[in-house]
């Protein structure tokens, strides 16, 4: 049976991941396309509850394991609740994160063995993984300006030290590097409108569509 197709967005923080959603789900509903766009950790409502607790507080209010257990319990309820049901349908998803977040942040930056995060996702996903991954990269004062200027409340990683932010950098690319055949790598530091101009030339050469 035919599915939709799935896209994730990854990247560290205020590399602009949640403009560049809204912009390609716009240019896909253009051509009668339809969408869902979600985001993670959340996406769903029990998602949404977990999210509050992920992004808000102290640095330091969850070991390392602890969160990632948090952000795949998060990620059932979004599988099974929202992203499941959208694919099923035919419908394309677009999520601002999804798995590689949490090897990037849990594995890479806080140093959660790789091989307990891969167990988690097999039990979890299975075989299911996007159709493509597009990673954001910036440099890290620029991220992390961008980040603070927004002002959301949501500023518990952004708190975090700037070590912490660089292997998350490097966590992303590596993980870019490993599955070429699914990933892509932006240049986050690029205009809004050059961003997305890359993005749906991207979508359309992997995903076989024609985006203006």
């Amino acid at each position: 049976m035919s599915r939709g197709k799935f896209i994730t967005f990854e990247g560290g923080e205020g590399t602009g991941k949640s403009t560049q959603v809204d912009l390609l789900g716009s240019a896909l509903r253009n051509i009668d396309i339809s969408v869902v766009l979600t985001r993670e950790p959340g996406g769903a409502p029990g998602a949404e509850e977990i999210r509050n607790l992920l992004v808000n507080g102290a640095a330091s209010r969850w070991t390392p394991l602890s969160e990632a257990l948090l952000n795949y319990a998060a990620r059932v309820e979004h599988l099974e609740k929202t992203i499941y049901p959208a694919l099923n349908q035919k419908q394309w998803v677009i999520s601002d994160r999804f798995v590689d977040s949490t090897m990037a942040y849990q594995g890479c930056g806080h140093g959660v063995e790789h091989s307990t995060l891969n167990s988690l996702s097999k039990v979890v996903l299975g075989e299911f993984k996007p159709d493509l991954t597009i990673i954001f990269d910036l440099d890290l004062e620029t991220g992390l300006a961008r980040a603070r200027a927004r002002g959301e409340g949501e500023d518990r990683y952004e708190s975090m030290g700037r070590d912490f932010h660089e292997r998350l950098r490097h966590g992303f690319l590596d993980i870019a590097l490993r599955d070429a055949e699914r990933c892509c790598v932006i240049d986050a530091s690029m205009p809004i409108d050059q961003v997305a101009s890359s993005i749906r030339k991207l979508v359309s050469e992997r995903l076989h569509v024609k985006l203006p």
